[in-house]
């Protein structure tokens, strides 16, 4: 195995394809999270997960040899970069590429002098959770619009 990384634009059928995989899974992981919201939450729980292409700075795929296994993008977030949309497909977990796309992630922000790297995941997603909080990440109050997320979790790593 032969983990490799690919920086491409937002809008590259591969990361949206990625992305299309992570909307599947956590629709149905939070379903009944969903269902016990009312229409103004379920609004904002959408608004706040929403993620318009201009706002990503950077796009970063990881492979397994030819295969696209992951995904991981970037935000500006004040003198943050915020992660966006980690995903590794479920066929491919526990091989580190989770952990190679965090990893990269933290390289650019240092690279861009960011003051931090912040995040939002869902309560229900404990693997993620263990790993950032191995890479050092700590909780941290909601911030922005995951306000609205009554099962967001968020984590914030100083660099």
């Amino acid at each position: 195995m032969s983990l490799t990384v690919e920086w491409v634009d937002w809008l590259d059928p591969r990361a949206a394809n990625q992305r299309e995989l992570m909307t599947v899974e956590t629709t149905a992981m939070y379903a009944d999270r969903q269902a016990a919201l009312d229409e103004a939450g379920r609004n904002a729980v959408n608004a706040a997960l929403t993620v318009s292409p201009e706002d990503i700075s950077h796009t970063l795929l990881v492979l397994d040899g030819e295969t696209v296994i992951g995904h991981a993008a970037l935000r500006p977030f004040g003198q943050s970069l915020e992660v966006k949309k980690v995903f590794v497909d479920s066929r491919h977990r526990g091989k580190g590429a989770a952990r190679r796309l965090m990893n990269e992630l933290e390289a650019v922000a240092r690279e861009a002098s960011a003051h931090s790297l912040v995040l939002q995941t869902g309560h229900a997603q404990l693997p993620a959770m263990a790993l950032y909080e191995s890479l050092g990440y700590t909780h941290i109050e909601a911030f922005g619009e995951y306000a609205n997320i009554p099962f967001g979790i968020c984590y914030e790593k100083t660099l």
